[in-house]
């Protein structure tokens, strides 16, 4: 409260930008079609609450969705405030930018930005804002993804102290790396059309961390039936309609390539679902909604790396052979002790690395051109796999730790065991799912604690 004091008394001292722009330069097509685009990215989190609310427990839907639903709010202020400039501030070392380059949206209007080493930030044809816009609700759905890691046992305040620290400590540096045109892998050559390594990979390790730390749930809340399978299916629907802002708006134009992003999308989606479901079939498993729902998603993640650049065929490879892989991942994860709650890494972070190797193949200046420039962006989309997983995976313990230190991350037996829409949020949602009994020990609990105190 304090911060958001401070940050509003700030705002009053701050400078509005020209919104005027010249329109010899910008482009009315492409400025229509990314505000669309970015309208459709911002969907997708409300439709991950959905398909991470209805997996879990009746006991945790609401915590559940608010851990992804509250995203939009702490990340929009947080990128409004410093986010943009150390994602898209001017280059400091190829790795973060300078956060006074947009501090609070300071020249952050209509007009085109051009960086000190002469590149056009974002679109030549569309204004500076609307692409601060389109990369915050980038920004707003990476840290909600890894919700599903730690699902029905992490601390609702503890978990806001985290997304903070990802955001400013993985998320902005691996965004400044790969999309800023003076960023590391930019400069290598690393394509990421729309996310592969900078939300997928990164989500997805943090996911795996997180799950790791703050090890297994109760074993009558991993028993737990999902608590609403329509609203997986909700969920998959919102994020399929998203993502086509999500890939198709990466353009950053009203052009073929944008077409393209468009095709690749639900191509490799519908074709990941099937995949899916008959992989299933095989493997003496019944069709089921939830694995339409997850390979659909599946999909959707294999093809955000090159979805510009590939093929409509070749996207029908990618989303194959990586929901295969996802599809096994899953069900060793199952097999390990690992509690992945919602297989956030076995999907996004496995799908988000692979997806990045087989970008490295199929570019036009990938491997797939067969010549020896071709192998070495190849190995550098290795490389930066590689960067990103050491270095997201080593930095979300830090966070998890240090954190843990300050708030506990994991709630009390007693939370878990009511779960966490009565403890944390003192509300509910299917209140018969949870036992009188259960609920008795709990308010008995509060009121020992509060005694003692």
């Amino acid at each position: 409260m304090a911060a958001m004091t401070l940050i509003a008394i700030a705002g009053v001292f701050v400078g509005e930008p020209a919104f005027e722009c010249d329109w010899s330069v910008i482009s009315a097509a492409d400025v229509a079609w990314l505000i669309t685009a970015t309208i459709f990215v911002l969907m997708m989190t409300p439709g991950l609450s959905f398909f991470y609310g209805g997996m879990v427990g009746a006991k945790n839907v609401i915590s559940t969705m608010l851990q992804s639903f509250i995203a939009m709010g702490l990340i929009s202020v947080l990128w409004v405030v410093i986010g943009f400039s150390l994602c898209f501030g001017d280059d400091i070392g190829g790795v973060i930018g300078n956060p006074l380059t947009f501090p609070m949206f300071h020249n952050v209007g209509g007009a085109v930005y051009t960086t000190p080493a002469g590149n056009i930030l974002g679109g030549a044809t569309i204004p500076l804002a609307l692409f601060a816009l389109f990369q915050m609700k980038f920004a707003i759905i990476t840290p909600s993804l890894i919700t599903g890691s730690f699902a029905e046992r992490v601390r609702f305040s503890a978990y806001m102290f985290f997304m903070m620290f990802f955001f400013f400590m993985i998320y902005c540096p691996l965004a400044h790396m790969t999309w800023h045109p003076e960023g590391l892998f930019c400069r290598w050559g690393v394509i990421d059309f729309a996310g592969g390594i900078v939300v997928h990979a990164s989500s997805g390790v943090a996911a795996l961390a997180g799950a790791i730390y703050l090890g297994r749930r109760k074993a009558e809340t991993r028993r737990s039936e999902p608590a609403n399978i329509p609203f997986v299916l909700l969920g998959a629907a919102l994020l399929w309609l998203g993502w086509f802002g999500f890939n198709a708006g990466s353009s950053l134009h009203a052009d073929g390539q944008a077409v393209k992003a468009f095709l690749n999308t639900n191509t490799a989606s519908a074709t990941a679902m099937m995949t899916w479901i008959f992989f299933d079939c095989l493997r003496g498993r019944k069709p089921s909604a939830m694995g339409a729902a997850v390979g659909c998603v599946v999909g959707l993640v294999a093809i955000t790396p090159s979805a510009g650049y590939v093929s409509v065929g070749q996207s029908i490879f990618i989303a194959f052979i990586i929901t295969l892989i996802c599809n096994i991942a899953v069900y060793w994860r199952s097999r390990s002790s690992i509690d992945d709650a919602l297989d956030v890494f076995p999907t996004h972070g496995t799908g988000g690395i692979f997806g990045t190797v087989l970008t490295g193949i199929f570019i036009q200046e990938g491997l797939i051109a067969g010549t020896w420039d071709g192998f070495v962006i190849f190995l550098y989309h290795l490389l930066a796999i590689v960067i990103v997983f050491v270095y997201t995976f080593g930095m979300s313990w830090l966070g998890y730790t240090l954190i843990d230190k300050l708030i506990p991350m994991r709630v009390s037996v007693y939370s878990e065991k009511v779960g966490l829409d009565y403890s944390q949020h003192d509300e509910h949602y299917g209140l018969a799912h949870v036992g009188e009994r259960e609920i008795a020990e709990y308010e008995e609990h509060i009121r020992e604690k509060e005694k003692n105190t």
